[in-house]
């Protein structure tokens, strides 16, 4: 049994389903089954669409007639005749929608959000399936909710594992093809969503309780690179990695794979590959229990747009576990996640993203019991298995503020020059 992932790129309009369909000619369709996300930017438009109904905005007919319009040219896109069956199956799943937005009266976002959401991987999966038998691939559409069971901490829900393999070991078909949703699952009648990289899990997930040969990632690139192309000129396949080793990268902030993909495979050794959907030919990189990294070269993280706090005591008092502690506390409350941790006895440094736009707040604050100096808009560049070229490559960007060095990781916070 192998389980194939193809996120939202992977179906963004009519040409790149029909290449889903020429890469699992190319691989084989038995004993497989296809978890696949959303289309496109649909996820986005969905968010739009949730915030219009639950703040009860006057965009909410905007925000459904852009996810209706876009998913019925993609049907004209791929579909031959209006009469076609997957007509009406997506007019019924936009039905359901509409009459959940009518009968809904909740008003806990998180459980709302999840209520909706989920018909973009609904309406996604049930066009490429039948599209597939259209061309002739047969398969089965699962209801990934009737599959995967899950808690009600909606928008990150946990899996109810025992439950959850029970049911898949019975009612999976495992020598066919199967096509299914990813990041969604259920409790009892109620829809929930895996929370960030959820389709990847979802993989993850039927892998493990299937005991599956493998994992494919399928993506536009072709394989996992040491560096972000967008940011360094010369990257390198990374043509093996360490489940360990992927693990150390995405918690560095890599985009690699989430550590809950990787925790279930690693239990059953399970490998993952990443590959290209465009280049059929490449092997791309492969995750597994064996080789740290291959080839072994640095590996360069990059975080943007991050704060770089200093915070000394105003009575020039040692900085130590009682003050520490009411400073993380406070990070918590304003939901500043911390990247990077220095400490002297005078002084505590932290480079901290602000998604939610409280650094402000967390500033004045803390200013009225401590000296606070910050730098915004400065760069974490973490390299794993650096060596003093990389360093000094890093190191050429801009001024160093802060450098951090233990065994295998290096980390510098570096206010960029302006043409860098």
């Amino acid at each position: 049994m192998r389980i194939f992932k193809f996120g939202g790129a992977s179906v963004k309009d009519p040409e790149a389903v029909k290449n889903v369909a020429r890469v699992l000619q190319h691989e084989g369709t038995e004993n497989t089954l296809v978890v696949i996300s959303a289309m496109g930017k649909m996820t986005n438009a969905f968010e739009v669409l949730i915030d219009a109904y639950y703040n009860k905005k006057n965009n909410l007919n905007e925000a459904l007639t852009f996810i209706q319009d876009f998913h019925f040219t993609m049907l004209q896109g791929l579909f031959s005749t209006e009469s076609h069956e997957v007509y009406s199956k997506v007019n019924s799943l936009f039905g359901e929608l509409s009459g959940f937005m009518i009968r809904n009266e909740s008003r806990n976002y998180n459980y709302v959000y999840d209520q909706m959401v989920g018909y973009g991987e609904l309406l996604s999966t049930i066009i490429v399936s039948e599209y597939l038998q259209e061309i002739g691939i047969q398969n089965t559409w699962l209801d990934v909710r009737e599959f995967i069971k899950t808690d009600t901490d909606y928008r990150d829900a946990k899996i109810n594992w025992e439950l959850t393999e029970q049911i898949i070991q019975e009612k999976v078909n495992t020598t066919q093809l199967n096509i299914t949703q990813g990041f969604l699952g259920s409790h009892e009648q109620q829809t929930t969503t895996l929370g960030r990289e959820g389709s990847d899990y979802t993989a993850g997930i039927f892998a493990y309780c299937l005991n599956a040969t493998s994992v494919t990632i399928w993506k536009d690139v072709e394989g996992v690179l040491n560096a972000d192309p967008r940011v360094f000129s010369e990257t390198q396949l990374l043509e093996e990695i360490s489940y360990a080793e992927a693990i150390e990268m995405a918690f560095y902030g890599a985009s690699v794979i989430h550590p809950k993909t990787i925790q279930p495979l690693e239990k059953k050794s399970i490998p993952l590959f990443v590959r290209s959907f465009d280049d059929l030919t490449k092997k791309g990189t492969k995750v597994t229990k064996g080789v740290l990294l291959k080839p072994l070269t640095s590996c360069f993280i990059v975080k943007k747009n991050q704060i770089l706090i200093s915070i000394s005591a105003k009575d020039f008092s040692f900085m130590v576990e009682d003050n520490i502690s009411h400073v993380f506390r406070k990070l918590h409350d304003y939901q500043l996640k911390v990247n990077l941790i220095q400490n002297s006895a005078l002084s505590f440094s932290v480079c901290v993203d602000d998604k939610f736009n409280n650094f402000e707040a967390f500033y004045a604050k803390l200013q009225e019991m401590y000296v606070i100096k910050s730098y915004k808009e400065v760069t974490l560049y973490t390299i794993r298995h650096f060596n003093d070229e990389a360093i000094d490559s890093i190191r050429k960007r801009g001024k160093s503020i802060i450098r951090q060095i233990n065994t295998e990781t290096a980390q510098l916070v570096i206010q960029e020059n302006m043409h860098s």
